[in-house]
């Protein structure tokens, strides 16, 4: 332990110290946090040492948190300037992220979680083999862990979920024994001249409950849910109302709904099981339950192994599944999915975007564009710049292009010369999802960049930060420009939008769905942009040549969203460990799209199980699943 301090120690950047930061903790926290009666019981005077402040790394990343976000020193109190205030959370980041991997990379935490509102209609597409959504009628999932709604930290289990799971499995099953090809798929045997009803349901349930469960059916299970069946039976009703009255019961277990996976009696962390790491790789790539080439790989032991999920990963990246990943990702990640539902153009503004062929086609551009370079394993550097993107006859129109060959579909298409776009950046979603209803925004759209695509968010404005003037129906009206230039010599304003504007005002040329406009209120665009580090530009073509330079905080960003995404969790500092080996990785592999999934899929976090707690070990039973999900306290 000493050597590793001495070792972090001597690592600490020039641009802030330890004894910076103990200076500012005593400045402008220690006044209310000291003592035994500290707010929260949060005593910081007694952090006085380097070693004190890594021997509590999760007091610390509370104490990040509540800085980074603005919460601490609370209003009304003294607090340090925006500079000083990143600086000593990203001291705080960077120390205890050193710290934690210092000692090797670890597993994690493996929370119990329940299917998401997609995963769990999904999963019921594929093991009935319906062709409608089932879980349409499902409440909505909150975003949590790196952003979203498939962290196991928001999906717990409420009584209106119960009561929709109900429904929902009821209304799937007899959806599914209407049409013959579905029935066939989960009631493999019916009762016939050569067979008893009770061979027929105990072949079905054979047959399903492995499927169901995503592994082999535990010893008893199979015969508790068949009791289902002969309960039914008892009461007079039907084959078919029986059979479906236990598979519903299958609908409604834990075993179905969350994805638990069998406990690691050990203390130290071990490969996950085969069938585990099924589930994992396909809710990460499909977003539902795998298939048969994945059972298959898993039932003979053959599956987690580098060679074999290597494999799989193109092969699952490769198949019309991958969609539901890139629209469930790329629509959390860059925060389109609010477009349409929160974030919606004037109508009165803007009725093109209300026209539905527009509408959908603006929505799947970078979907479709995401899938694609995923699918073929183009550069990651292409979601920063690029020569091709995904247009149909409506959209092209829309960006003022005039392409041979565009149809009423959505396909793959070279960008003229003088595009004016490419990337991200130039896509209607995204210019429309930063922008006001009534009005594009320098400031939506630059806080997009930062946090969206660089991973450096600005912190949240003051409280008491005034608003910007608006001079609808003024007699001189001001550009946008104008009234944020006025807005920044507010000194509390000026720290952040120094960041935040120039990125913005390089995007002006953009109207609120992304087309290309040379005016604003009658004078001409300026989209200069110069950032707090000197670096200058004029107009979107030069901010992605910017961008393009910051290629690694791109890539850094895009590893930790996708990490967390997979791993269905906010990261800890010790999968910042990882996240810096594959960025490594990815930059050696000339930014490959398939790098960066592979590095994921082959991580430790990803294929491995962390140790039981020692005051557990001798605890820990084999195939023991609680009967009531409980959700876990982290």
């Amino acid at each position: 332990m000493t050597v590793l301090l001495a070792a972090l120690l001597a690592a600490e950047p020039a641009a802030f110290t330890f004894t910076q930061a103990r200076t500012l903790v005593r400045t402008y926290c220690v006044t209310c946090h000291q003592g035994p009666k500290a707010p929260s019981g949060l005593n910081l005077a007694r952090f006085s040492t380097m070693p004190s402040m890594l021997q509590e790394p999760r007091i610390w990343s509370k104490v990040l948190a509540r800085v980074r976000d603005g919460e601490m020193p609370p209003k009304g109190k003294p607090a340090p300037g925006v500079e000083q205030r990143e600086k000593f959370s990203s001291w705080i980041e960077n120390t205890l992220a050193r710290a934690a991997c210092a000692d090797g990379i670890t597993p994690g935490p493996s929370p119990i979680r329940r299917l998401n509102r997609n995963e769990y209609g999904a999963t019921l597409r594929d093991l009935l083999n319906i062709h409608f959504n089932a879980g349409h009628a499902l409440p909505a999932d909150g975003a949590g862990g790196e952003g979203f709604d498939n962290a196991a930290e928001t999906l717990f289990l409420s009584p209106l979920h119960a009561e929709k799971y109900l429904e929902a499995a009821r209304a799937a099953l007899e959806y599914g024994a209407r049409d013959p090809r579905s029935r066939s798929r989960f009631i493999p045997a019916e009762p016939n001249a050569t067979t008893t009803p009770e061979q027929a349901a105990r072949k079905t349930m054979e047959s399903f409950l492995p499927r169901a469960f995503r592994r082999p059916a535990a010893p008893g299970e199979l015969e508790r849910h068949l009791k289902l069946f002969r309960t039914a039976q008892a009461q007079n009703r039907t084959f078919e109302d029986a059979i479906l009255y236990a598979l519903q019961g299958v609908l409604l277990s834990p075993d179905f709904l969350f994805r638990i996976e069998e406990r690691n009696p050990n203390p130290g962390p071990r490969l996950v099981g085969d069938y585990e790491i099924a589930s994992r790789l396909s809710y990460f790539l499909w977003g539902t339950m795998p298939d048969q080439t994945l059972f298959d790989l898993a039932a003979k032991g053959e599956l987690n192994t580098p060679e074999a999920l290597s494999e799989q990963v193109v092969r699952l990246l490769r198949d019309p599944k991958a969609r539901d990943f890139a629209e469930s990702f790329v629509e959390q990640w860059l925060n389109t999915r609010e477009l349409g539902r929160d974030i919606k153009p004037d109508q009165k503004l803007f009725p093109a975007y209300y026209d539905a062929e527009l509408k959908a086609a603006i929505r799947y551009e970078p979907i479709l564009f995401f899938q694609e370079i995923l699918a073929e394993n183009l550069s990651l550097l292409n979601l920063l710049d690029s020569r091709h993107t995904f247009l149909n006859n409506r959209l092209q129109r829309h960006y003022g292009y005039s392409l041979p060959g565009q149809t009423q579909f959505m396909k793959h298409a070279v960008l003229p010369e003088g595009h004016r776009r490419g990337g991200l950046v130039g896509m209607a979603a995204v210019l429309a999802v930063s922008s006001l209803p009534h009005r594009t925004s320098p400031v939506l759209r630059g806080k997009w960049v930062l946090d969206s695509v660089l991973g450096t968010p600005p912190p949240p404005p003051p409280s008491d930060v005034p608003e910007i003037e608006e001079t609808n129906g003024a007699a001189n009206p001001k550009t946008v420009r104008e009234r944020l230039e006025q807005h920044r010599r507010v000194p509390v304003c000026a720290a952040c939008h120094s960041r935040i504007d120039p990125l913005g005002f390089g995007l002006e040329n953009y109207d609120v769905l992304g087309r290309w406009r040379s005016e604003e209120a009658g004078q001409p665009i300026d989209s200069r942009g110069e950032l707090p580090d000197g670096t200058t530009f004029d107009g979107p073509d030069q901010l992605r040549h910017v961008l393009t330079a910051k290629r690694d905080l791109f890539v850094r960003n895009l590893a930790v969203k996708m990490l967390g995404y997979a791993l269905g969790r906010g990261l800890t500092f010790e999968d910042y460990c990882t996240v810096d080996r594959m960025v490594e990785n990815v930059k050696r592999d000339a930014y490959g799209a398939h790098s960066l999934v592979q590095g994921i899929v082959l991580s430790v976090p990803f294929r491995m199980q962390d140790g039981a707690p020692k005051a557990a070990v001798r605890t820990v039973t084999r195939n023991v699943a609680p009967k009531t999900p409980v959700r876990k306290k982290r």
